[in-house]
């Protein structure tokens, strides 16, 4: 059975809801989704990593950078919590899959390389995220945000409980237990990692990535109507589990694009609209 691990957070926790629903509706083959909770690895003892928290934002302690969610490091236990066996596939949870998962997977299937990800170039500004949280810059940004490892390969034996929590962020992000050589590394298509307001809009997106937030978030605003269009896919799914019982009902998405620049075409300078009813 394909596993997939999807890194959670409380304040997200709709958004985890959602893309568990979706691998599991398009999935053609059983798959285990699995939360990676931060507070449920600490009591197994696999995470201990410390941070402090200022005027809302959270800072790690070992490198005293700031971090953007509970799944920042917890995200690199995913070989010890599947055992060093077989293949798993790590997530952000602020995607939403629109492809069968099982694709992903029989596209990784060599044995050569000890993990896959999208190899972006992506250097947003610093800045602010939509939930208030510090915009880092740092080497190979987003690479870790989707990850499948082949969780038996040797190579990520060089990766220790201890590196997870004693090592800097930037080296857990940059892979550093791995070769520097981009070329061991597999790549993942694009259309797999699909950043919103960076990737290509002619791209068809197998999976959404939805970097300046999403739904989710009451002042989230999509982008222009290719953001528009998947994030409506994404509420029809809230939607559906809100009417099943599934989930909190008594919340409502509340869908709005900012104007587009003059280049787009006019449909979509639309400010405002509710796609959900």
């Amino acid at each position: 059975m394909n596993t997939v691990y999807i890194g959670y957070d409380p304040k997200e926790d709709m958004a985890y809801q959602v893309l568990k629903f979706s691998l599991e509706r398009i999935a053609s083959k059983p798959v285990r989704v699995v939360p990676i909770k931060r507070d449920i690895v600490k009591r197994m003892g696999l995470y201990r990593r410390e941070h402090t928290t200022m005027d809302g934002q959270d800072y790690d302690t070992i490198d005293g950078r700031p971090f953007s969610s509970e799944f920042s490091f917890t995200r690199f236990l995913v070989p010890f919590l599947n055992m060093f066996e077989g293949k798993a596939l790590y997530m952000d949870c602020d995607m939403y899959m629109r492809t069968d998962v099982t694709e992903l997977f029989e596209l990784c299937d060599m044995n050569y390389y000890p993990l896959w990800c999208t190899h972006h170039k992506y250097n947003p500004e610093k800045g602010t995220k939509m939930d208030g949280k510090a915009q880092e810059q740092y080497r190979r940004k987003n690479w870790s945000s989707l990850m499948m490892f082949n969780c038996s390969h040797e190579l990520n034996k060089n990766l220790t409980i201890n590196d997870v929590n004693t090592k800097p962020g930037r080296w857990l992000h940059g892979f550093e237990w791995l070769s520097d050589k981009e070329s061991d590394i597999g790549r993942i298509p694009e259309d797999w990692n699909w950043l919103d307001g960076h990737s290509d809009t002619k791209l068809e997106a197998k999976n959404v990535h939805f970097t300046t937030g999403g739904p989710w978030f009451e002042d989230w605003q999509c982008r222009g109507k290719i953001e528009g269009k998947y994030a409506v896919e994404w509420v029809n799914d809230a939607r559906w589990l809100q009417a099943n019982g599934m989930v909190d009902a008594e919340v409502d998405y509340l869908i709005t694009t900012k104007k587009i620049a003059e280049k787009e075409s006019h449909e979509s300078s639309v400010s405002g609209i509710t796609f959900m009813e």
